[in-house]
């Protein structure tokens, strides 16, 4: 028996959002794809079923499990960069803020990034993980090859020329169809990007929302409930010089602010939710003004040390200003008192089966609720919302949807099931979630 398998333990998993508990069976982290295929074959012998987790940042129950629980702490590190392919070969358990920074030393980017870069490789992509973008789509989009664990044991690469139509599901494959445990990534030059943060009325920058998506590269906007203002992102490629924050206005923009202001006023809300309008319309203004430059993940990425639960919901793209503004109406005319900012982002159309953005150019509608607060009355009036738009919930944020009403918003739904049936007839990789959002 290796150390891995000595270091097997039983303990409880909770969620980042603390919404989500598993208490498995047993823990393992593999130390390599031969202990991890040994790892898979006992538990199927032991009628175990088997989830692999990132750092839990989802918000469903995707990676919860009462049998094996892979955790990927030693599958970690740069395989390969290939600078003729531009490529990197990543380890599946690497942070992305790892893969990021290491990128970063070697003069190489990703193209594009979702805000947040504590998950693994493997947690981002597996639940479609995205930022916005004009024309750079998600961080699964960016993938060029996968190795998968299969059910059996068999080690599966995938791309768009070997086992192609693995790869045209795997790429988002919500743990379903295996442990992913490596991923290349197309990369390219590292560069600089010019970010121009500004407040703006709602009602102008939901009649200027066609224009602003098409003007930037990347665009997004947060809304905040019980006011008129918003505060818009704008982030777009520069010759440079690099110009970030200085120390001490980013420290008091991204920390005190956004973090440890918005920490007291979300506590304060949560115990005093007559409060919450109030401490919206402060909150709407006291965000300023302000443009930098720096290398990507600098910019696209964000500090978030406020613990809350999230619903996103992917719409058509000419679809989310008339949703955004049912939403508001929908808050307006109800008791709701909501203290988190709702965020709005883009994505062009891929070709991944499971895609929120799979064959439509697409927005996404995010609304948050700190941690601890009543969720389900918010999140069900957004959701009736999302749905009546022929909505896509982000697979890893908060839902209720089942595997009919998903057949239905995604034509190639049955092709991932058809995959699926082939790589894992038995279920060894089922819970509860999929069930739910798959079907059996």
């Amino acid at each position: 028996m290796t150390d891995t398998y000595a270091r097997t333990t039983a303990d409880a998993w909770r969620n980042w959002a603390g919404n989500v508990t598993a208490r498995p069976a047993r823990t393992v982290s593999p130390a390599s794809v031969d202990e991890l295929a040994e790892a898979l074959r006992r538990a199927s012998e032991d009628g175990l079923k088997v989830k692999p987790v990132g750092t839990g940042h989802s918000f469903t129950a995707t990676a919860a499990t009462d049998g094996l629980l892979i955790r990927p702490d030693l599958l970690t590190g740069i395989r390969e960069i290939d600078r003729t392919a531009m490529t990197v070969t990543v380890e599946a358990g690497t942070p992305l803020k790892h893969l990021n920074t290491a990128l970063a030393r070697e003069g190489l980017s990703l193209t594009n990034m979702g805000d947040i870069m504590e998950q693994t490789v493997a947690g981002a992509t597996s639940t479609g993980t995205h930022g916005t973008g004009r024309d750079s789509a998600s961080i699964s989009a960016q993938i060029r090859a996968l190795e998968l664990v299969t059910a059996d044991g068999t080690v599966l690469t995938c791309s768009a020329t070997e086992n192609p139509d693995v790869f045209a599901v795997a790429r988002i494959g919500l743990g379903a169809l295996g442990v992913i445990t490596a991923i290349t990534f197309a990369v390219e030059p590292v560069f600089l990007l010019t970010a121009r943060e500004e407040p703006m009325a709602f009602d102008k920058v939901t009649a200027d929302f066609d224009q602003l998506v098409a003007e930037n590269e990347h665009f997004e906007f947060y809304w905040f409930p019980h006011t008129g203002n918003c505060n818009t992102k704008r982030n777009n490629r520069s010759a440079g010089p690099a110009a970030p924050p200085g120390k001490v206005s980013g420290w008091i923009e991204d920390e005190f602010l956004s973090n440890g202001v918005f920490q007291a006023a979300c506590s304060l809300g949560r115990a005093v939710p007559a409060t919450i309008p109030s401490i919206a319309k402060l909150s709407s203004r006291a965000l300023s003004a302000r443009t930098y430059t720096d290398i990507p993940y600098k910019v696209f990425t964000s500090p978030r040390r406020v613990r809350f639960v999230e619903m996103e919901y992917a719409l058509p793209r000419e679809a989310a200003v008339e949703a955004l503004r049912e939403v508001r109406a929908m808050v307006e005319r109800s008791p709701l008192r909501i203290s988190f900012p709702v965020e709005v982002r883009t994505a062009p159309a891929d070709d991944i089966a499971l895609s929120t953005a799979s064959g439509r150019d697409s927005a996404y509608i995010a609304v948050h609720l700190y941690r601890g607060t009543p969720y389900q009355a918010y999140f069900t009036a957004v959701e009736r919302i999302m749905t009546a738009h022929g909505g896509r919930p982000h697979w890893g944020k908060v839902n209720t949807r089942d595997a009919a009403y998903l057949a239905g918003v995604y034509p190639r739904f049955g092709e991932f099931a058809a995959v699926r049936n082939r790589l894992d007839p038995g279920r060894l990789f089922a819970n509860d979630y999929l069930r739910r959002v798959l079907g059996d």
